[in-house]
């Protein structure tokens, strides 16, 4: 376990080396020292993990230095490692260096090869930080640290502008939720003197006690800041736009670090959302909403990877109905199961992008189950855990357990919003499963749009090979150690008494129906009836319904209209300092006084007198109206 540091240090190590090297670098040496430093974080992650579960110990905590000390307020660089942060560790150097390797195969060619291992490597860096620290200061250097990677690359291709207004758009946007992360961090300073995660876990029932609105903003404030980089709405906007980044940026940013920074810190610090139950059902609230609108949205776009960018909004979407439901490891597991299929499906997405000249619309494709038969099976076994199959992948033991949870909770607890949430939840299934079936229908079948060339490799084939099997039922035999590791972390299992286990076995049983049937709907829409889809989606109301599904409810003309154009105006307003400008009133006047004084100055004797002789009138009318005033 001492070795737990080594995870963190090489990739910032591969960070330095690329970061002077860059275009000094062959790209092989670029791909050694970028693939081979995740690899080696991922080995020393495996030893620690090996070594941590050997020990029995429930927590191990280890000091590097003190970070800084004012007036008592002394955050340490500590790692902590426990079951929670084990699980994560594993998902990010595990599936990281996968994406790595794949990347190695998918950048090559590309300019500024070195520089985007660079901040790969330190994205992978700042996900363990952010994810091993024992206190919220570190955490939260962590949490900027992936949010500054993520701007660095969805903006890597920066000659195009249209990629770096992306990059500020993410940037943005999820600087909005680490403003109430921030917010979140001063509260629980002011309530328990310390930021020490596993003190503001242990205390937070006694420190609330009584005091529920604290509890309460403080809980919300959390959960805004982990909107933000889970993209929940209402700041979902910047997800669909980030795919304009490398393909392998999408699969980090996706399945194994960025987005999943929400879902963790709410788990995290789950007694705290405790303290506040109105809180935990807005999150499930929140949850539920964005996983139908995202659903909705992935309906009718054309870009295959903004297809999987909504795809993945919704699967959040559940994540976060289960943390409502106080169901933390059904969602955890799930962001696990999530990771693999994810990764694996943006992958392969990236290999038919590459097969098909870097093109990414879909009804520009077809026919390439032939062409590419490996990547089909791939998307096949990816799309089926994304729409959760039953039985043969993954998706099925994890996304079903969230839904199960829900509905377990509305039953148990007596609040019925959670059964109407459980519902919105299986129509979340339903649009899965269509849009998975279109998403692979278009592309795979039909005639082929775009010649595509066969793609060899093993830096290619072998990530892809390893995700496909772990999507599958193997990664369902996960459930139980990672129950296992999330209990001795102290988060909690979601109980269901032995009388409530049939309704909620009907309830699971109810989703894989409706989500079957979802599939089959999709079959009949895009195989047998997608001559009438399409003069649908002609008449003036499926023009507009398409229209408003594409621009996933005009989330962004919204903002816009209320945040961004008010701003511009203010901006445009006070870009010329207008309080500056009125201070210069003081100086034009006397300008313009000096300028009437000394125009007056001509040296005419009778312009002189006359001018005496009309200032002595006014003098002596002033007098006069003096003493009239007087009387």
């Amino acid at each position: 376990m001492n070795f737990l540091f080594l995870t963190v240090l090489f990739p910032l190590i591969g960070f330095i080396l690329l970061s002077i090297g860059r275009d000094k670098l062959s790209e092989n040496t670029a791909a050694i020292i970028g693939v081979g430093s995740v690899g080696l974080s991922a080995l020393f992650a495996v030893i620690a993990g090996i070594s941590f579960v050997g020990s029995g110990q429930s927590v191990f905590v280890q000091h590097l230095w003190t970070w800084f000390d004012v007036n008592g307020f002394a955050p340490g660089i500590n790692l902590q490692l426990d079951g929670l942060s084990l699980l994560m560790m594993g998902m990010i150097t595990g599936v990281g260096f996968l994406i790595h390797i794949f990347a190695s195969w998918y950048m090559r060619g590309d300019e500024g090869y070195a520089r985007f291992f660079s901040y790969f490597n330190l994205f992978v860096a700042s996900m363990l930080v952010l994810v091993l620290a024992d206190n919220l200061a570190l955490l939260f250097l962590g949490w900027e640290g992936v949010g500054l990677c993520s701007y660095l690359l969805i903006g890597f291709y920066y000659a195009n502008p249209s990629n770096g207004w992306a990059a500020i758009k993410a940037f943005t946007v999820t600087r909005v939720g680490d403003v109430f992360l921030l917010i979140a961090l001063f509260l629980l300073y002011q309530q328990f003197g310390t930021l020490h995660i596993q003190t503001i876990v242990t205390h937070a029932y006694d420190v609330y006690a009584g005091q529920h609105n604290l509890a309460f903003w403080t809980a919300l404030m959390l959960f805004l800041g982990a909107a933000g980089k889970s993209a929940q709405i209402p700041l979902q906007t910047w997800l669909a736009d980030a795919m304009v980044g490398p393909t392998p940026v999408s699969a980090l940013i996706h399945a194994a670090t960025m987005v999943t920074a929400g879902v963790y810190l709410t788990c995290r610090t789950h007694t705290v959302f405790e303290m506040a139950p109105e809180v935990l059902q807005f999150i499930s609230v929140t949850g539920a909403v964005t996983l139908l609108v995202a659903g909705f949205a992935a309906l009718v776009q054309t870009d295959i990877k903004r297809i999987l960018a909504y795809s993945t909004m919704s699967q959040l979407g559940y994540m976060f109905m289960a943390v409502g439901a106080e169901a933390y490891q059904a969602g955890l597991f799930h962001m696990l199961a999530h990771a693999f299929f994810k990764a694996l499906l943006f992958l392969s997405s990236g290999a038919v992008i590459l097969a098909c000249h870097h093109e990414q619309n879909i009804f520009k494709m077809g026919g390439l189950w032939k062409k590419i038969p490996f990547v089909f099976a791939c998307f096949v076994i990816g799309g089926g855990a994304l729409a959760a199959i039953p039985f043969i992948t993954v998706g099925f033991f994890s996304k079903d357990a969230i839904l199960g949870a829900v509905y377990a909770h509305g039953m148990l607890s007596n609040l019925p919003l959670y059964n109407t949430l459980y519902w919105v939840g299986v129509a979340g299934a339903f649009l899965t499963s269509i849009y998975t079936f279109r998403l692979i229908w278009i592309v795979f079948f039909g005639k082929e749009k775009t010649h595509a060339h066969a793609i060899h490799g093993v830096t290619y084939w072998a990530p892809l090979s390893i995700l496909f099997v772990l999507s599958t039922f193997v990664g369902g035999f996960l459930k139980t150690p990672v129950a296992n590791l999330l209990t001795s972390a102290s988060i909690p299992q979601f109980l269901i008494p032995e009388q409530a286990e049939s309704a909620i076995h009907s309830a699971e049983h109810t989703a894989v129906i409706i989500a079957l049937i979802g599939l089959a709907v999709g079959v009949g829409l895009f195989v047998f009836a997608y001559g009438a889809v399409k003069s649908f989606a002609k008449t003036w109301f499926g023009a507009g319904l398409v229209h408003i599904l594409e621009n996933a409810f005009g989330f962004d003309a919204l903002y816009n209209i209320v945040f961004v154009k008010p701003y511009l105006l203010f901006a445009k307003l006070f870009g010329c300092d207008p309080v500056d400008r009125l201070w210069l009133v003081l100086p034009a006047i006397v300008k313009a006084g000096s300028g009437f004084t000394s125009s007056r100055q001509t040296g005419s004797l009778r312009e002189y007198a006359s001018s005496m002789s009309f200032g002595v009138v006014v003098l002596l009318i002033i007098l006069i109206a003096v003493q009239i005033v007087g009387k």
